[in-house]
């Protein structure tokens, strides 16, 4: 097994051994019960799945692969690591590999009913609780409110959550086929459209998975300024969600100012790229273009004024009762189960995860400047909001010193051919969590496989679990404080 640190971040597939499916278990396995995780899995050739494994402690990147023969499977996973039950239902979906004894191979994005001839087993089914006063309540995939379609189906007695099972898939645009079919000046434009909210975080995982390949390094000042427009990404995204979690409790200003501090680092995205989302700004090899001195003067000047106001409404916000006793114990994910199901993020840290890919699996200025980790140990809503808040001050800290020592500079390398028949793996953190891009070249250096891993998708079932033993009621409240992205898991 080849680490990524021993080649460049670069895997030759030709070094790549092909293990016997029990061996391939027993490897993943093992090599999870001693500290690495799935961040990813693909096939590398017909029949053949791989799966990329991080080791967080060490900083490493490893594959483990194998070769399935024809009409046979392989040992499933979940049994043991239950964080890989959604990578195998895809790899089953996707190329009709079997994890056999996989507990519920339940369709990750397929519908039976939405495709003409498609299957209806018992895979299909939704999971169901029997017993007096069982109650479902389903909701979606159409919703009151403007936003993207998912279905949520709870079993309840009384107002009690037994099981909330969620259905996704309803936003497939074909993006792994289309980043291969693209030509290469468009597949960054697909990248940062993964998930709206996330151009940046996509982006900076597609170019750094593409320059790996390629043997090009960007300027320093092209990766500082990559940093600062994902802490920016980061920034404007917590406040929101801190303002969307007051607006569900019902604590009207903090909705108003955290809504308005948000447009403001939106602004200052817009700034820097021509775009609110950050869309434009980050190319492979650089970024499209830097700030001028009097452009950087006017950001911190800005900087300055909004973190003091980000500071004085979180003082607020987190002081009123009201608000602690609804953000208190409410949606509750423990250490263990965020562990065994693989939670990443804010989400993660909330549950005392000491888990950050800035720290972990350094790119670009990261490997420079550090942004120490906020983790807690509660797991609840209140957990998962304060450690947005600390991040989004700890960022702010980060993008006024970055800024301030940025310097005019060429803003990016010239790119060169990718390395063929070979595969690089780009993980950024994004504000949701951990971002995994998985290029593969062919043996002409063109692009053969794509996979992207978002942080939702590890994450939606910790939201199920978070809904486990509480009250229906708190279903808005929970579901905000992750606030998962449906287009970056259906991809």
């Amino acid at each position: 097994m080849t680490t990524a640190s021993a080649v460049r971040g670069v895997f030759a597939l030709a070094d790549l051994e092909r293990l016997s499916p029990q061996a391939f278990h027993d490897q993943v396995v093992a090599r999870c019960e001693a500290g690495s995780r799935i961040g990813a899995m693909l096939v590398v050739g017909p029949r053949e799945p791989c799966a990329v494994l991080l080791d967080d402690e060490r900083g490493e990147v490893s594959l483990l692969a194998a070769r399935v023969p024809e009409g046979e499977g392989y040992p499933s996973l979940t049994v043991e690591l239950p964080s890989a039950q959604a990578f195998e239902r895809e790899l089953f979906e996707e190329h009709a590999l079997m994890p056999e004894g996989h507990p519920w191979l339940k369709p990750l994005r397929r519908h039976a009913h939405l495709e003409p001839g498609g299957p209806s087993d018992d895979r299909h089914a939704f999971f169901r609780t029997d017993g007096d006063g069982i109650h479902e309540v389903a909701v979606g995939p159409v919703h009151a409110g403007i936003i993207e379609p998912g279905h949520f189906r709870f079993q309840c007695r009384g107002e009690t959550v037994h099981h909330l099972e969620i259905e996704l898939g309803y936003q497939r645009r074909g993006v792994l086929p289309r980043m291969v079919q693209s030509p290469a000046p468009h597949r960054i434009a697909v990248a940062e459209s993964i998930a709206g909210d996330t151009a940046v975080g996509h982006a900076l995982a597609y170019s750094s998975a593409i320059e790996t390949l390629a043997g090009v390094e960007p300027p320093l000042c092209a990766q500082v300024l990559g940093g600062v427009a994902l802490e920016l990404e980061r920034i404007a995204n917590h406040l929101g969600d801190l303002g969307a979690l007051a607006g569900d409790v019902g604590y009207q200003p903090g909705a108003a100012w955290f809504g308005k501090l948000r447009g403001d680092f939106l602004n200052l995205l817009l700034e820097l790229s021509g775009n609110r989302f950050g869309r434009g700004l980050i190319r492979p090899g650089g970024v499209r273009s830097l700030p001028d001195a009097a452009t950087r003067r006017a950001i911190l000047a800005r900087l300055d004024r909004a973190s003091r106001d980000v500071q004085l409404v979180a003082d607020i916000m987190f002081d009123a009762p009201s608000v602690l006793s609804r953000f208190e114990r409410t949606g509750v994910v423990t250490h263990d189960i965020a562990e065994a199901i693989g939670l990443v993020g804010p989400a993660a840290r909330a549950a005392g995860c000491d888990r950050d890919a800035r720290r972990d699996h350094p790119h670009g200025v990261y490997r420079f400047a550090i942004i120490p980790v906020a983790h807690l140990l509660d797991g609840d809503v209140m957990a998962r909001a304060l450690v947005r808040r600390l991040e989004a001050q700890r960022s702010l800290t980060f993008v006024r010193d970055q800024i301030s020592e940025l310097q005019d500079a060429p803003p990016r390398t010239a790119m060169t051919g990718l390395r063929p028949a070979a595969l690089s793996v780009g993980v950024v953190e994004g504000w949701r969590g951990e971002i995994v891009h998985v290029v593969v070249t062919d043996g002409q250096g063109e692009l053969a496989s794509y996979q992207v891993v978002d942080p939702s998708f590890h994450n939606w079932f910790g939201l199920a679990m978070a809904l486990r033993g509480g009250q229906i009621s708190d279903f808005p409240l929970c579901n905000k404080s992750f606030n998962l992205s449906y287009a970056g898991h259906d991809l």
